[in-house]
């Protein structure tokens, strides 16, 4: 059999804003638009993602938050409406999507036998978090390949960001034999955003796109010492100083997806691909992908 491996790494920011403004007909709230930088960056990556020949997509996702262990889903289908909780008057969505069980419980094995404390979801009426609906839909909003969700275990990152880097990195490590063994070729997804100081009122009406702008000004400085050092193909320097980063900025990379794709696609030193960024309610968003294949690999901004 041939070994598996990783096609593209996505890093894909999920704020359930995207959905809602590209009016999809499982979102039930209606939308005028807006946030056109990133949903057209993600479009462009979707279409790249529709010449890229891949079996499963593998989406690491912090807002599926546990805090003994690392779970897997482990269910052929999970369908339900998902209602974010925070922003319930724009992201009503129906879902209906299928799992790889085999490859689930292939990384979960893979991931127990390197010491690392797992768990799969058999629960079937277990919703599935906005987190990986939004990146997922905004990837392959045809939703016809299916999909593996990995939880985010939040008891590293409480204890130190450097165990945090540490433990993500050891999942990423497992997870890449799991997906070589497997023979599959896999699209790697770290659903999160940059940084995550936010706002906490809304405009009355959210996409008025006056009111959008980042956090403040520092936010949007670390924010561009990362996009340059991912244009510059240093990986390995953005993950060690993702602890400090993640203070900083409140990061969402505190969860781990960007260490443990990373971790798995062996720190890239080649350029990324810039889809896109900006803000949303205040956090930063950046649209990044990692291509292994230098012959499709493009400067994109």
């Amino acid at each position: 059999m041939e070994k598996g491996r990783i096609v593209l790494g996505c890093l894909a920011p999920h704020p359930p804003h995207l959905v809602y403004a590209e009016n999809p007909e499982q979102n039930e709230p209606f939308s005028e638009g807006g946030w056109e930088t990133l949903r057209w960056g993600y479009n462009r990556l979707a279409r790249k993602l529709k010449n890229i020949d891949y079996d499963v997509m593998v989406i690491f996702t912090p807002h599926w938050a546990t805090y003994i262990g690392t779970h897997f889903l482990g269910l052929p289908s999970f369908n339900s409406l998902s209602v974010d909780p925070i922003f319930p008057n724009i992201f009503r969505y129906k879902y209906d999507l299928r799992v790889d069980v085999e490859l689930a419980e292939a990384m979960e094995k893979s991931a127990a036998d390197a010491g690392i404390i797992t768990k799969m979801m058999r629960n079937p009426d277990f919703r599935i978090d906005y987190g990986t609906i939004t990146s997922c839909h905004m990837l392959n909003p045809e939703w016809n390949k299916p999909i593996i969700t990995i939880s985010s275990n939040r008891n590293s990152h409480y204890y130190s960001g450097e165990v945090m880097n540490e433990q993500s990195s050891a999942l990423g490590e497992a997870c890449l034999k799991a997906i070589e063994e497997s023979g599959k070729k896999v699209v790697l997804v770290s659903s999160n955003s940059l940084s995550h100081r936010h706002f906490v009122t809304e405009s009355p009406l959210p996409e008025d796109m006056s009111r959008e702008h980042i956090y403040n000004h520092s936010q949007y400085v670390w924010d561009m010492k990362i996009v340059g050092m991912m244009r510059d193909g240093k990986m390995r320097e953005v993950i060690d100083i993702m602890p400090e980063y993640a203070e900083q900025t409140i990061a969402e990379t505190e969860a781990g997806g960007l260490t443990w794709m990373m971790a798995a696609m062996g720190f890239p030193k080649y350029p990324a691909e810039i889809y896109g960024y900006q803000s949303v309610i205040g956090t930063g968003n950046a649209i990044v992908a990692w291509d292994p294949n230098s012959a499709t690999r493009e400067i994109v901004l």
